[in-house]
């Protein structure tokens, strides 16, 4: 079975593994640095009793919860051009769910030619999910969002990153052939 990479265990990247775990998928790798904050509680699959945990520790702890036949492996460690293409080298499906457009730009650069699939977000902040699409930039590339609205300049809704979340995890499932062997 193919094994799904996500790159971030934020609203989006927490929010993917949960659908994904829901849905019957088994294998999943999931990477992130970062602890969690109160101020994430609103968009993102954490509860209160984890703020200041690793998201890496949480997120392993709420997805073998869901499923504890599920092959997790979560990994503390920031993403970057010298890790990334190691740490995702046994995953055929990469998740981009980072918040730094820098970040998502190197993803794509250092995975697109050596993957089946990748899912990036863009255009997640604000409240308006009718504005949401799926934006098929090559065979193995596409973007979930409206691509226009940044988190750095609109606040962040829980309906419209889940929202999100749910379209990537759909394009996992679809895309990856999953819903066949479901």
């Amino acid at each position: 079975m193919k094994k799904i990479g996500i790159a971030g265990a934020g609203g989006i990247g927490s929010n993917v593994a949960v659908n994904l775990i829901r849905s019957g998928v088994k294998n999943i790798k999931i990477v992130d640095f970062d602890v969690i904050d109160r101020s994430n509680l609103n968009r993102q699959f954490y509860f209160e009793d984890q703020i200041g945990i690793l998201k890496s520790e949480a997120i392993y702890e709420n997805l073998t919860r869901i499923d504890k036949s599920a092959n997790i492996e979560s990994i503390n460690t920031k993403l970057d051009k010298r890790n990334i293409k190691e740490i995702f080298s046994d995953c055929e499906i990469i998740v981009e769910a980072f918040d730094v457009k820098e970040n998502k730009t190197m993803l794509i650069e250092e995975l697109l030619g050596s993957k089946d699939l990748i899912i990036s977000a863009s255009g997640i902040a604000d409240y308006d999910i009718e504005s949401m699409k799926v934006t098929k930039i090559t065979h193995n590339l596409y973007i979930v969002g409206d691509n226009k609205k940044d988190i750095c300049q609109y606040k962040t809704y829980s309906s419209k990153v889940t929202a999100a979340a749910a379209m990537m995890a759909n394009l996992v499932l679809k895309k990856g052939g999953f819903y066949e062997q479901l």
